[in-house]
């Protein structure tokens, strides 16, 4: 009988199965960020254990409030500062070399095809896009994979979704993702792993596969994986050259960990997106989408670009393409915040930035404040907010503020109009 890419990666990470259905596999990364990381480390602390298990297989970065707002907020960058420079964690991002940490941590080269790798955060599924096993954990489950490099996960039933066709001008990734959250709802695919296929999935870059991987948690699934293909060899090989003799022998590499044709899922869906609008959320859930033709001229105070979810450059190349010449709305405020110093550079060294700022957008530094609500464009009670982000929860960006979900394409087209727009309305390119 054949396996999924999950089962593959779980059975070459199996240390135990003490339940039987609970598989303790062995991780290849434990990503940290100064929100969830202090807490795990001062328990560490109290119970004599602060130590680590592998600082090379560590990865450490200050991003959700940076730099500081606060002394609360300084005390959390503290604690994940003193205990990198305490561990000798090499691969730690402090100020003005950090990024949001789903963007930074594939740019680095730290995921690969077959790895297994969770941090106390839920969109560490994005890092699925490279064919890895990835989740979001709990501080218990963070402790421990900190101190012995393990952690328990019920074995993975898969839900394949396929996804086929040829998408329209001004159509993307982000809309990709909130169509499939839409038709099997932020429950459809609950302790699952979601395997994303199919001819249109292959033909995207690592950027697009890294938007739909992002959102599979939204979908209630555990992490989301796409196989590995020359693609992934394409963005890794900076990293991996020396590893491998050549392009061809890094993918039968990780092809290893390609799901089998007799392979069994749990569920199969089929999404043909050729006659797909650009989407956007309404409402407090993310399965709550509809056409952006169904909510056009909805009034925005706020159009946010950035995030995990679609902070990279390409992002903000798209959204550049709408904006440029433009002038936004005088009743809105944009915010852009390019994912990684990386991003930042390229954007800047292309005129991007120009374009943003031209056009009447603050450009903040990498964060990932705004999108939960604690910095950097943090919506007031009753403000509506037109992002480029993953949660439309009540009160996400803010408390009393209201959240449309949307790719940056839409987004900027939202900050001319003040309202939310179809992109192609503004520029043919996209």
């Amino acid at each position: 009988m054949g396996k999924t890419i999950a089962e593959k990666i779980f059975d070459a990470h199996l240390m135990d199965e003490p339940f039987g259905d609970v598989s303790v596999l062995k991780l290849d990364r434990v990503f940290c960020h100064e929100i969830t990381t202090p807490t795990a480390i001062k328990d560490l602390v109290s119970r004599g254990k602060d130590r680590v298990f592998d600082p090379d297989k560590i990865k450490a970065v200050i991003d959700h409030v940076t730099p500081a707002k606060d002394s609360k907020t300084a005390m959390q960058g503290k604690i994940l500062r003193d205990w990198a420079h305490r561990h000798g964690i090499k691969d730690f991002f402090d100020i003005g070399r950090n990024g949001v940490c789903h963007a930074i941590f594939p740019e680095k080269g730290f995921v690969r095809p077959g790895f297994t790798i969770i941090m106390g955060d839920s969109h560490t599924c994005t890092h699925g896009a490279f064919g890895a096993f990835a989740a979001g954990v709990g501080t218990t489950d963070l402790e421990v994979g900190i101190l012995k490099g393990v952690c328990a996960f019920k074995k993975p039933e898969t839900y394949k979704i396929e996804v086929v066709g040829t998408l329209s001008p001004g159509v993307y990734a982000k809309d990709i993702i909130l169509k499939i959250i839409q038709e099997i709802t932020v429950n459809g695919a609950t302790n699952m792993v979601i395997e994303f296929c199919g001819s249109v999935v292959a033909q995207m870059n690592m950027d697009q596969r890294m938007t739909l991987a992002n959102m599979a948690v939204e979908a209630g699934a555990t992490s989301g994986i796409c196989l590995p293909d020359m693609t992934t060899v394409d963005y890794l090989w900076p990293f991996i050259k020396d590893e491998y003799a050549s392009k061809d022998a890094a993918l039968k590499s990780f092809c290893v960990f390609c799901s089998d044709p007799d392979a069994i899922y749990v569920k199969t869906k089929i999404i043909d997106v050729s006659d797909l609008e650009p989407m956007v959320t309404f409402g407090y859930k993310p399965d709550n989408v509809k056409p952006v033709s169904q909510l056009t001229g909805t009034k925005v105070d706020q159009v946010y670009i950035g995030s995990c979810t679609n902070g990279r450059f390409e992002d903000l190349q798209i959204a550049a393409q709408v904006l440029e010449g433009q002038t936004i709305s005088d009743h809105v405020r944009g915010v852009v915040s390019p994912a990684t110093p990386a991003v930042f550079s390229q954007a800047m060294e292309q005129g991007i930035l120009k374009i943003f700022m031209d056009a009447g957008f603050c450009v903040t530094n990498p964060t990932c404040g705004a999108c939960l609500g604690m910095s950097n464009g943090v919506l007031a009670k009753g403000e509506v907010a037109a992002a480029t982000t993953n949660r439309n929860f009540n009160g996400r960006m803010g408390k009393g503020g209201m959240v449309h979900l949307m790719s940056p394409a839409t987004a900027a087209a939202s900050a001319i109009t003040g309202a939310i727009t179809n992109s192609t309305l503004y520029h043919s390119k996209c």
